[in-house]
C-alpha cells in the first residue's frame, strides 16, 4: 500500500490500530511444548513466553490473532514481532533467527490485511512492523555504583535493530511502528538503523514513533519531557509521535492533549486497557476504554487510536464504533524554530537571545578534552562539560570523531 494512500486516509479520518498481541496469546494458554514446536524441540533453553517465536511454530494462531482484530474493524495490524530484536531473542538464545522471526511475522500479517483489503477496497489495510525498546538502555547504566557503565553500546543496539528491520521489509510491511520507547538513545538507534536499511534495500517506509511515560510527571524512564521527545525523534520519515503503554486512555489524556500542540506530525495514542489490578490483570471494559477516548476523539487531538496492554479485540471494536464520524485531527502551523534537546529542550527562535555553545568536549579542539578520554578519565571528561555549563552554556558540542582515538 503505498505512503500516499496512507496519507489520504490520515487526512481524511481517524485510522484505527489493534490491540495487545500478547493479550491474546494468553489466552490460548500454551505450552512450552506449544512455543518450541518441532523446528525448536531440542533447543537448550526455554522458549516459553517468547511470543515473536510463535510466528515460526504457531503461525496459525498468530493468523488467528490478526484476523480477529482486523474483523473489529482495525486499519493498521502490527506484526508480532515486538521483542524480536538480536538484543530481546539473545535472552532465549534465538537471536539467529532473528530476521526469519521478522520476515515470517510480516508475512503472515500482510496476508491477512490483504484479505480484507480485497474483500473492502475503500477500507485499504495497513501492516506496520512492530519494534519495541528491548529490555536495555543505551543511556542508563543498571549498576548504580558505576553511572558510567553501560549493558550495550549504540552501535550494538542499532546493529540489533537493523536485523529486525531488514526482516520487516523484505516480508512486506507497509510501515514501522517503533513503540514503547522509553530511552529515546535507544529510539534514535531504531531510527538510525532504519534508515540505513532502507538505502539498503531502497525502499523508504514511513514510520510511527511512539513513547511511554513513566508516571504522572509526564516524563519518560530517561527524565525526558515530551517536548524534549518530540525534537529527540524528528526524523525525514517519521510521519506521526504518540504515546502507548504508559497507563490507561484517562491518565493518558492530557499528555496526549499536550503532544498535540507541540508538532506538525500526526498523532497516535495506543494506551492500556486501564491500569493493571493487584494480580497484574486488566479490568476494564471495551466501552469504558471507548467512552475515556471519547473526549480526544471529539475534539480533534488524534489522528491514528488503538489499544496496547490488556485490549483485546471487543476494546478495538468498541474503539473503531467511537471513531465513526469523528474528524482527525488537523495538522497545525508551528512557529518555525530549532529546537535541541537533553532532558528539556531549548527554542531556538527569532525571540532567542545570544546562545552559548561549550565546544571543550571536543577531541579534536581541546587537547585536555582529548588526552582525558584517551586515557578513559571519564568522570574528570566530564567535569569539563560541567564546567562549560557553570560558565554559561546552553548547548554542550560533544565530538567523538577523531581517528586516533
Amino acid at each position: 500500500m503505498s505512503l500516499k494512500r496512507l496519507i489520504e486516509l490520515l487526512n481524511d479520518k481517524i485510522l484505527v490500530l489493534d490491540g495487545a498481541m500478547g493479550t491474546e496469546i494468553q489466552s490460548y494458554m500454551l505450552s512450552e511444548a506449544d512455543f518450541r514446536g518441532q523446528i525448536f524441540s531440542d533447543h537448550p533453553q526455554s522458549l516459553k513466553g517468547n511470543n515473536d517465536l510463535l510466528s515460526l511454530t504457531q503461525p496459525e494462531i498468530i493468523e488467528a490473532i490478526h484476523m480477529a482484530y482486523l474483523a473489529a474493524g482495525s486499519d493498521i495490524i502490527e506484526t508480532n514481532t515486538f521483542n524480536a530484536t538480536v538484543v530481546s531473542q539473545g535472552d532465549y538464545g534465538t537471536e539467529k533467527y532473528v530476521y526469519e522471526i521478522n520476515k515470517k511475522s510480516a508475512e503472515i500479517a500482510v496476508k491477512c490485511a490483504s484479505i480484507y483489503t480485497q474483500q473492502t477496497p475503500e477500507k485499504p489495510r495497513f501492516v506496520a512492523g512492530s519494534i519495541g525498546p528491548t529490555n536495555k538502555s543505551t543511556s542508563i547504566s543498571p549498576n548504580v555504583e558505576n553511572p558510567g557503565f553501560r549493558s550495550i553500546t549504540f552501535d550494538e543496539m542499532q546493529a540489533s535493530y537493523e536485523e529486525q528491520i531488514r526482516g520487516l521489509i523484505d516480508g512486506g510491511v507497509d510501515l514501522l511502528l517503533i513503540e514503547t520507547v522509553f530511552d529515546s538513545l535507544n529510539g534514535r538507534a531504531a531510527l538510525i538503523a532504519s534508515e540505513k536499511v532502507f538505502e539498503e534495500r531502497k525502499k523508504y517506509l514511513p514510520i510511527m514513533m511512539s513513547g511511554t511515560l513513566t508516571d504522572k510527571s509526564g516524563r519518560t524512564l530517561t527524565g525526558q519531557t515530551l517536548s524534549a521527545f518530540v525534537a529527540s525523534m524528528n526524523s525525514d520519515h517519521v510521519i506521526s509521535i504518540g504515546l502507548n503503554c504508559s497507563f490507561g486512555a484517562k491518565e493518558l489524556l492530557p499528555y496526549v492533549k499536550e503532544l498535540a500542540g507541540l508538532t506538525n506530525l500526526y498523532i497516535s495514542v495506543h494506551p492500556n486497557a486501564g491500569l493493571p489490578n493487584q494480580l497484574g490483570a486488566y479490568d476494564e471494559l471495551p466501552s469504558e476504554t471507548a467512552a475515556l477516548l471519547s473526549e480526544l476523539l471529539d475534539n480533534g487531538y488524534v489522528n491514528i487510536v488503538g489499544g496496547c496492554c490488556g485490549t483485546r479485540p471487543a476494546h478495538i471494536q468498541a474503539i473503531h464504533n467511537a471513531t465513526t464520524s469523528k474528524a482527525p485531527r488537523q495538522r497545525p502551523t508551528l512557529l518555525t524554530e530549532t529546537i535541541v534537546a537533553g532532558l528539556e529542550p531549548l527554542k531556538i527562535n527569532k525571540a532567542s537571545n545570544f546562545i552559548n555553545i561549550g565546544e571543550r568536549t571536543n577531541v579534536a579542539g581541546s587537547i585536555k578534552f582529548a588526552r582525558l578520554i584517551r586515557d578513559k578519565k571519564y568522570e574528570e571528561a566530564l567535569s569539563v562539560a560541567k564546567e562549560q555549563v557553570e560558565n554559561g552554556a546552553q548547548i554542550i558540542d560533544i565530538n567523538f570523531d577523531d581517528g586516533l582515538l
